[in-house]
């Protein structure tokens, strides 16, 4: 039991983000701690699927040796057409998971076992979302302290609602008030 929690580690640590990301999330009331947890949050997510998309023994999806060999490794169109049949039967293992993809890899005669690409470049457009999230959550911010003198979502909260109640009292004069 132990070995199987401690060749985990990097889930354990990730979920450990996860929660740490929650929680500030949800329990900061101060809007810049809230925008912290969202990131921790968006980071431990990308390290999860970096760490799913791991390949044991799995290199660079780049031919060589043998494999750029018999699966056309010169310069020219015969290498073109065969990287482009490369590049769709990785496009297929991709779809049926790593595990079948490192079968795959074995049965169509390769002599490396190759890593998916794929997941990398997908997180490398969830970083670049989780940027400009957070900029423009950065931005909101900026704006709220500039409307209300504050950051934080209690004082702002009641602000809003000593002006809801005062329109409320200015739309219907004699009337008690609903809070």
């Amino acid at each position: 039991m132990l070995e199987f929690i401690l060749e985990r580690g990097n889930y354990w640590a990730i979920i450990g983000l996860m929660m740490i990301g929650l929680y500030t999330l949800f329990a900061a009331t101060n809007l810049i701690k809230r925008l912290v947890g969202l990131s921790i949050f968006q980071t431990s997510i990308i390290l999860f699927y970096i760490s799913l998309s791991r390949i044991d023994g799995g290199t660079a999806p780049i031919l060589y040796g043998k494999d750029a060999k018999g699966h056309g490794g010169g310069h020219g169109e015969e290498a073109a057409a065969g990287y482009g049949a490369d590049a769709a039967s990785a496009a297929s293992d991709a779809a049926h998971g790593a595990a079948d993809a490192a079968h795959g890899a074995a049965s169509h005669g390769f002599e490396h076992v190759y890593s998916n690409p794929l997941p990398h470049v997908l997180m490398l457009t969830a970083i670049v979302v989780g940027v400009a999230t957070l900029a423009v959550g950065l931005a909101i911010v900026v704006r709220i302290r500039e409307a209300y003198g504050t950051i934080e979502a209690d004082e702002i909260r009641d602000m809003d609602l000593d002006v809801a109640l005062a329109q409320y009292a200015e739309d219907h004069p004699g009337e008690a008030n609903p809070a």
